[in-house]
């Protein structure tokens, strides 16, 4: 029988009950604890909710849903308003890599998805309010770096019959992958299937719906190649 009601609710919060009531007591005690006091707290107490392969650096304010399927690397920071919802194949978090304030990672997999995930290299920054859906599974590679209010969102509805409501005809979700070395642009949007080749760079505002070459930038809707990075242009202005 499906679930509903409270059993419903709980079962989109945690991987049990004894899990569920573990993870709120533990940030509820902890969570809201401000400054470099509560970021101690956390790393000392977070420990019993997660993996952490070493220290952590954990504002107040962060929300986590499943952490017993969160890990995160050395030195990782997660900042105020971050929420992680990790699924049964989890989310991990690479050494030294930043999420920034109002990040959303949401794995979210209630439909049995056979790789829903969301893993992060080590040396990245996923940039202030973006929005990661991983129920196709999203690998981003190292030194990654994604720009303000960026989308990556590895899943979409089927609407192909028009004689059935859009919400009763399913999802695919098929993942994204974008490698090494990548710029995501400010207000960009990923979408399901795609590859972001080693190197390339997704300007402001583009909506990418195919695969994208290394060592390319691409813009517009829909993206498309706009120019090899091949050592020839130089940057216009100081570099620091």
């Amino acid at each position: 029988m499906p679930k509903s009601g409270l059993s419903l609710y709980l079962s989109r919060q945690a991987s049990s009950l004894p899990r569920y009531l573990l993870e709120g007591t533990v940030t509820a005690l902890a969570g809201w604890i401000p400054t470099a006091a509560g970021i101690a707290i956390r790393a000392a107490l977070y420990r019993l909710i997660l993996r952490m392969d070493s220290i952590a650096a954990i504002e107040n304010g962060v929300r986590l849903r499943f952490a017993d399927n969160i890990r995160l690397g050395r030195n990782v920071y997660l900042d105020q308003g971050v929420y992680l919802h990790a699924c049964p194949q989890g989310i991990t978090i690479g050494d030294n890599t930043f999420i920034m304030h109002g990040a959303i990672l949401h794995v979210y997999n209630f439909r049995d998805l056979p790789h829903a995930f969301i893993r992060i290299g080590r040396d990245s920054l996923i940039g202030e309010l973006n929005v990661l859906r991983g129920q196709g599974g999203i690998t981003i590679g190292d030194r990654v770096y994604t720009a303000p209010l960026v989308q990556i969102l590895a899943v979409n509805h089927v609407y192909h019959d028009p004689t059935q409501p859009m919400v009763a005809q399913g999802i695919t979700a098929e993942g994204i992958t974008i490698a090494d070395d990548c710029w995501i642009g400010a207000g960009a949007i990923i979408t399901d299937g795609v590859t972001i080749g080693r190197g390339a760079v997704v300007a402001a505002g583009a909506v990418v719906t195919g695969d994208v070459p290394p060592h390319t930038v691409v813009g517009g809707v829909p993206a498309r190649v706009l120019r090899a990075i091949d050592g020839t242009a130089r940057p216009r202005g100081m570099v620091y």
